[in-house]
């Protein structure tokens, strides 16, 4: 080969390592090395199970553990570190995988590393559901595998997310708003408009199980406010029953405070005192994947107005959330309006209230 091919094909080389480590700005996914190997096929889940990794050790025996506060099953390796985290009364469970970045430089310098994998199991979890047919099944699955989970749900609609149009060509994904400017703002006012969900998002008709449609309103495209970006991730992507409203029913109310109040899942920091409420003396308990509800404004009077997705901790330690805001207009774990902080005493980590586990 001649030094002049030679030279080309080193610069032909160069080019294509740049234009491949530029691309994913808002979310890349960093495999450890050890990690590259897809992982084995699960046969079976029974009290030790024969499981490997998602990469090529075999981590030998393991054990399922009951914990408590809150009532929870934990699957366990040889070594003894977590696997899998079941809680009782909830779906969502936080499975053990290959390490990811999660990033917004567009609003923070902040950065989430995690190997926890947070999906929605098929039934509400209770002691001895390991023994299962649906779990083992589920479990099979999911355990390992690299398939979009809650988290990458979540970062689709921060700030420079690409859209994503399903076959019928709608925009499922992609940049998100959180809603509307307020054309009667003032002084004291909210900036944008509140009451903006997934179906405005999504700019389709949505019917809920009890026979309710709702229309979307144009004003409302590509907007989705705090429980909205919610409903948008556990609902409308992982398909957690929805509800039209506030109202008694069967799914994942429309609000905030109806989400918080509700009876579904397990309550992992519980509501005390009085509006505007206590703050939790600590938050320890929290799992990567836990709803946090806050009281944010005092025209709220009782009522708690805002939800955000908890994710664990960056890499200065700090616990991070991920929230829908007026403030950045849109899914975000920026530091504008507030750093997306639950620790230490910012405007978020006072506001916080109570946590659930849906």
């Amino acid at each position: 080969m001649s030094a002049q091919k030679k030279t080309r094909g080193k610069i032909l080389h160069a080019t294509t390592v740049i234009a491949l480590l530029a691309g994913s700005a808002y979310l890349t996914v960093e495999l450890r090395q050890e990690q590259q190997a897809k992982a084995p096929a699960v046969q079976a889940v029974t009290d030790t199970p024969d499981l490997k990794s998602s990469g090529s050790a075999n981590l030998g025996e393991q054990r399922w553990e009951r914990l408590k506060s809150p009532d929870r099953s934990v699957l366990r390796g040889e070594n003894g570190q977590v696997l899998a985290t079941f809680t009782d009364g909830a779906r969502t469970a936080t499975l053990t995988g290959p390490s990811r970045t999660f990033t917004e430089p567009a609003n923070t310098k902040s950065r989430v590393v995690t190997e926890n994998w947070v999906r929605l199991m098929p039934e509400v979890w209770t002691k001895g559901a390991e023994k299962e047919r649906w779990f083992k099944e589920w479990f099979k699955e999911y355990f390992g595998s690299e398939e979009d989970d809650l988290f990458a749900y979540g970062f689709q609609y921060v700030d420079q997310a690409p859209v994503k149009k399903d076959d019928e060509g709608v925009a499922y994904a992609g940049d998100a708003d959180f809603g509307p400017i307020n054309p009667e703002g003032s002084e004291g006012a909210d900036l944008r408009l509140e009451q903006s969900d997934f179906y405005d998002y999504l700019g389709i008709p949505y019917t809920f199980r009890d026979g309710t449609t709702l229309q979307p309103e144009s004003m409302r495209s590509r907007s989705m406010d705090c429980s909205g970006f919610i409903r948008t991730v556990f609902g409308y992507r992982a398909r957690y029953p929805l509800r039209a409203s506030d109202q008694s029913g069967d799914g994942l109310p429309r609000t905030a405070n109806g989400m918080a109040r509700s009876d579904l899942g397990a309550d992992i920091i519980e509501l005390k005192g009085k509006a505007p409420f206590e703050r939790p003396a600590s938050i320890d308990v929290l799992q990567p994947g836990d709803l946090v509800f806050f009281k944010l404004d005092a025209r709220t009077k009782e009522r708690l107005d805002h939800v955000g997705i908890y994710l664990g901790h960056d890499t200065d330690g700090h616990k991070i959330f991920l929230s829908s805001r007026e403030e950045v207009n849109g899914p975000t774990i920026g530091d504008k309006g507030g750093t997306s902080r639950l620790d230490g005493n910012g405007y978020y980590a006072k506001t916080l209230r109570s946590a659930k586990r849906l």
